[in-house]
């Protein structure tokens, strides 16, 4: 049964909407630490794949769930436009 479980929450859009908002929030966190343009590219990637995970939940009846997410997914968005501004001054690899 637990391994059922585990199975539905994978599937389930509100896990994988926070799921990919995570992984973007890591990759931007990385970018910012280590800015190079692998981990910018990784970054904008992370943050597209959250888009979408975003906009599939968006059906959930989990409003809050998917607000929280959206949210979380702006602040990385933030993160990310500093990282390119800089980038634009010449100061990554």
């Amino acid at each position: 049964m637990r391994d059922q479980q585990s199975t539905m929450q994978t599937q389930n859009p509100i896990s994988q909407a926070q799921n990919a908002v995570r992984n973007a929030k890591n990759a931007t966190a990385q970018m910012q630490s280590h800015p190079t343009s692998q981990t910018l590219e990784g970054a904008e990637n992370a943050i597209e794949q959250a888009e979408h995970a975003i906009a599939q939940a968006q059906t959930s009846e989990n409003e809050r769930a998917v607000a929280e997410s959206a949210e979380q997914l702006t602040e990385a968005r933030e993160r990310l436009a500093q990282a390119q501004q800089i980038q634009t001054q010449g100061n990554i690899k």
